[in-house]
């Protein structure tokens, strides 16, 4: 067994039956391109799976520990466990990324943390524990890794479209409406990462990055948003007076 494989498992502490299913779930497509006799084949199978593991897991919690709220909210708050932005960010704690077997060129532009890779071999990973410990295994790991930050998610409406709220809010206490700024844009056009700058009058609130400018201008929203209270009292005093 890799190194890296059996390190992995035991940062996640889980001891696999078959350490292959992990080793695979680690596998990007890349590195199989470069690699051809890699005897497991690279994650995609795996991130299919997971991800309907996945999906099933928020949703038998969400249906049991909120009981008053109606469907359409249960959707909306898992939609914003599950989403790419959310699986990236717990992967990077799991340093995921350093974990993952990949080609040296996916590597030199920057795949240990874009996000959608990242997010895919979260969903990877959730579908080898499914298939080697079970559901109950998995469902333990997706709520200890994953679902844990549902409350807060919940209790802000956080599931509610970041640049709405954002756009709502500044209109509401400022005045201003929010408008977005490219910074920067890395990587091939197949492959780029878009860096967004969100802009209240002439400062800027956050930045956010994505494979896309919309998602990296959610994620930019979505900063401004943390950290509104702090961001207004420094370039608009007058309104905290």
């Amino acid at each position: 067994m890799d190194q890296k494989v059996n390190d992995f498992m035991q940062k996640i502490n889980i001891e696999f039956k078959n350490p292959e299913l992990l080793q695979e779930a680690l596998t990007h497509r890349s590195y199989v391109n470069e690699n051809p006799d890699t005897p497991n084949g690279h994650n995609e199978r795996l991130e299919f799976l997971g991800d309907a593991v996945l999906e099933l897991a928020t949703t038998q919690m969400l249906f049991n520990d909120y009981p008053s709220y109606p469907e359409g909210d249960l959707t909306s708050f898992r939609a914003a466990i599950v989403r790419t932005e959310s699986l990236a960010e717990e992967a990077l704690k799991l340093e995921l990324g350093q974990s993952l077997f990949m080609s040296n060129g996916e590597e030199a532009t920057g795949g240990r943390d874009r996000q959608y890779i990242l997010a895919n071999a979260m969903e990877a990973l959730i579908g080898s524990i499914y298939l080697d410990q079970g559901f109950d295994v998995a469902l333990l790991f997706i709520k200890e890794k994953i679902y844990y930050k549902v409350q807060n998610i919940v209790d802000n409406r956080l599931d509610i479209d970041a640049k709405s709220k954002l756009q709502e809010l500044s209109q509401e206490e400022l005045k201003i409406t929010p408008t977005y700024s490219l910074v920067s844009e890395e990587g091939p056009d197949h492959n780029k990462t878009f860096t967004m700058a969100v802009m209240i009058g002439d400062n800027s609130f956050g930045e956010g990055k994505g494979d896309s400018k919309q998602s990296a201008e959610q994620v930019a929203a979505q900063n401004a948003l943390e950290n509104w209270q702090e961001l207004v009292g420094k370039y608009f005093p007058a309104n905290n007076a």
